[in-house]
């Protein structure tokens, strides 16, 4: 993989442009018959969304001078600023993918952004985006994992009518829980990522999609642990190294902390291309402690988010619960107060019960469940795990052996080919009927010294459009940081 700064202003060096700043509209020139077009664009926040925001697009070969224009509504694109240019050559196929990015820093907060992309020859490819807030401000966000390309085609790939429902839904960003698109079980998996790539971009052109890597971004022959196509394509938060620069990261909305985590290198189970367990020597915990620490110091942070892939929690058939997870990662959500974690991975919809600690004697870590409330949830109490696998993919799994009605269990993977079954107080609520959907949260900040809440909604997806159904829907709730302590 090959990482060609762009000429001109480097990255990170926008400097603030404004409508203010009386900078006009450039004009574009028509585009050059055959030139190679823009493909694919989409957004990803910085570590700051109310400052940063990095701009990614796709190209099917080499272009002169890649760019991006830069404005607001009111005063017309104006700012130019050199893209980056990324590149791997697929370990199965042989081919060269080319990828743009252009990191803008100084932005400001809460602010509707409209930019163009493109290169000599080529005409400019619109999107706008908007920034996030600075300090505590309502927004929402949406999430789902496992989706597909929207081409039925595509081995594992449904319909792309979810796409169009997250537009419905108009978050300030989406978080998308690993699996995007399943290359590494298709032939043709570069393709496979520019057709993702290219559904999404009705909607990733106009707001931040931020992943984590699944075991399906695991590809054979590609990078040392099989996500040069996952980390060329997207210019994430940094991590603090370079070994496995955007393997995870967070960033900060608001007074939400969002940790983004990748969880082949802590699970026994084995379903990527190759078996990569324990690929980090324990840098990821280290990190992972180091930055919920971090988070829980922060006055200004009162939520801490995690977004992974694999699940902790799971009661349904298709694959459930790692032990590798609870060994190395609910210890520290418990010790640092983590309030929700979504993931993806099983097909179907479930949440839990608030969590914390583990059941005495249990072989498997059972977590210990904190309250059974389902409405109303504090999550200074215990964290919360949902399960939205339903992003799309043609192979659903919301089955859970047997009747829900009855007292649920789980399947809990022990190693690289070894189960054990559980009982599981943790499963609060599951859709045996519906496999599909996605969850959006309305984070309310509340008042200094008082309660901040986010609402969530569940939706089942109507994937060949239509409305979504709301299925569950419930509030998680805190004492803001800044609240007298009890």
């Amino acid at each position: 993989m090959t990482d060609n700064r762009g000429s001109g202003v480097s990255r990170r060096s926008f400097v603030g442009w404004s409508a203010a700043s009386g900078a006009a509209l450039l004009w574009a020139r028509p585009a050059v018959a055959g030139t190679v077009p823009v493909e694919g664009m989409h957004l990803q926040f910085g570590a700051d969304a109310a400052s940063q925001v990095t701009v990614s697009w796709l190209t099917q070969g080499s272009v002169s001078a890649p760019r991006l224009r830069l404005g607001t509504p009111e005063g017309g694109v104006g700012t130019e600023v050199a893209a980056d240019t990324r590149t791997y050559v697929d370990g199965a196929t042989g081919v060269e993918v080319i990828s743009h990015h252009v990191e803008l820093d100084r932005l400001r907060p809460s602010t509707s952004y409209i930019y163009e992309v493109l290169h000599d020859g080529a005409a400019p490819t619109q999107g706008s985006f908007r920034t996030g807030p600075d300090g505590r401000a309502p927004f929402r966000f949406t999430s789902f994992g496992d989706q597909g390309t929207g081409d039925a085609s595509d081995v594992v790939s449904g319909p792309a009518g979810v796409v169009d429902q997250i537009e419905w839904a108009d978050p300030l960003l989406h978080l998308l829980n690993g699996d995007l698109c399943y290359a590494n079980v298709n032939s043709d998996r570069t393709g496979v990522w520019r057709r993702f790539l290219g559904n999404n971009a009705r909607s990733a052109r106009y707001r931040p999609w931020m992943p984590a890597a699944g075991n399906h971004e695991n590809e054979r022959g590609n990078g040392p642990h099989g996500f040069d196509a996952y980390t060329t394509q997207f210019a994430l938060p940094g991590n603090g190294g370079t070994d496995f620069a955007g393997y995870w990261y967070d960033f900060t909305v608001g007074s939400v902390r969002f940790i983004s985590l990748q969880n082949d290198d802590v699970c026994y189970q084995d379903g990527g291309n190759t078996y990569i367990r324990g690929y980090s020597a324990g840098a990821q915990r280290l990190w992972l402690a180091s930055r919920l620490a971090a988070a829980r110091e922060d006055p200004g942070i009162d939520w801490i988010v995690v977004v992974m892939h694999q699940l902790g929690l799971s009661s349904a058939e298709g694959n459930g619960a790692d032990l590798g997870i609870r060994e190395e990662w609910l210890p520290l959500f418990d010790r640092y107060g983590v309030d929700l974690v979504l993931c993806g991975h099983d097909h179907d919809y479930e949440r839990s019960h608030p969590v914390r600690g583990v059941e005495p004697t249990s072989a498997t870590l059972t977590p210990r469940v904190t309250g059974t409330a389902t409405d109303v949830i504090d999550t200074s109490r215990g964290t919360v795990h949902m399960t939205l696998g339903g992003g799309g993919t043609a192979i659903p799994t919301n089955a859970y052996g047997g009747d829900v009605t009855v007292a649920a269990t789980a399947k809990v993977i022990t190693g690289r080919s070894t189960t054990e079954r559980e009982p599981a107080p943790w499963s609060a609520v599951r859709d045996p009927l519906c496999p599909w959907g996605f969850a959006a949260f309305d984070v309310d900040p509340g008042t200094p010294g008082g309660t901040t809440r986010i609402c969530v909604t569940y939706y089942r997806t109507a994937l060949t459009g239509g409305t979504p159904e709301p299925f569950d829907t419930f509030v998680l709730e805190r004492p803001r940081t800044d609240a007298p302590a009890s």
